[in-house]
């Protein structure tokens, strides 16, 4: 079992930045990939942003240009900075880990509350 534990949610206003962080409890090179995934009251959870094991990335459009995604494999740890934020970007978001084999399921976090307002 692999456990993922986010942290570094908050109240922030509008313009502001947040960084989350996700340890796993496992090597995070051993994963497909990483990612972070957000929902919304009402919405369906979406992918904000991956990262492979080898470095590529893949962003949402909404927030291409403002959030950035990092992995650093010695700490088993991957980020998620967030600048320029939105109200819109208000959610829970819940850290992923993809296993290298496709029939075994997806790892999640419990989930870490980003509230954008003024």
């Amino acid at each position: 079992q692999v456990q993922l534990v986010e942290s570094g949610g908050g109240l922030v206003q509008p313009g502001g930045s947040l960084r989350l962080s996700c340890a796993a409890s496992r090597n995070i090179f051993s994963f497909r990939a990483m990612g972070w995934y957000r929902q919304a009251p009402g919405k369906q959870r979406e992918l904000v942003a991956s990262i492979g094991s080898r470095g590529s990335t893949n962003y949402t459009d909404s927030v291409k240009g403002r959030f950035t995604i990092a992995r650093d494999n010695a700490n088993n740890t991957v980020y998620l900075q967030m600048n320029s934020l939105k109200p819109e970007d208000t959610a829970v978001y819940y850290c992923n880990a993809a296993p290298r084999l496709k029939f075994i399921p997806d790892y999640w976090g419990q989930g870490t509350q980003v509230t954008v307002s003024s």
